[in-house]
């Protein structure tokens, strides 16, 4: 019997929460400095990012390190994400804890303009050699990629790098994924 996404979701959440948190830390440096040294995030200047929810990569770097970049952060509103710019200078203001848990920015902040941006960084819990992804199953992401603009990027830790998923006829493949030990460009 095949393995259903269900079913892989449950398994690599159990293996990611199991990871040491000295380790945790260390692959999120390593992963964060491999989009920092990566010559698209350098260019880039309106960027979509996630902060890190049940042991995601720590992206947090990135943006203490580059705060002139415009950052988009993501509010669950109904079924559908709402992206706000997020002045990096006041983060901590400017956030709070959504629904699920996951730090969200306050309402009244200024959405994002999504006509140019230039970089989506995506959280799953893991993705394939054909780029899907697999996510937390919400649908919160499959709703909202198909009319995104900017290069797709899943954030992952390499062990969840695998060769195939189950993937549904609405999954958006990435065009590119990146782990604490490799970039890999799909398009």
């Amino acid at each position: 019997m095949a393995i259903n996404k269900k079913q892989l979701r449950r398994e690599f959440l159990k293996q990611r929460l199991q990871i040491p948190q000295e380790t945790w830390l260390s692959k999120s440096q390593k992963l964060g400095d491999r989009l920092i040294a990566w010559e698209i995030f350098q260019q880039a200047q309106n960027i979509l990012a996630f902060t890190s929810f049940r042991q995601e990569p720590d992206l947090s770097r990135l943006w203490q390190n580059f705060p002139h970049k415009n950052w988009g952060f993501s509010r669950c509103v109904g079924q559908d994400l709402v992206w706000h710019q997020v002045s990096i200078s006041d983060f901590d203001n400017s956030m709070r804890s959504g629904r699920y848990g996951i730090w969200e920015p306050i309402a009244d902040l200024p959405t994002m303009d999504l006509v140019n941006i230039d970089l989506i960084l995506i959280p799953a819990i893991a993705a394939d050699s054909q780029g899907y992804r697999l996510g937390y199953g919400g649908g919160f992401y499959d709703r909202w990629l198909p009319q995104a603009v900017g290069m797709k990027v899943g954030i992952i830790f390499d062990e969840f790098y695998v060769d195939e998923l189950p993937h549904d006829a609405w999954d958006i493949k990435l065009e590119a994924i990146v782990t604490d030990q490799q970039l890999i460009q799909l398009s």
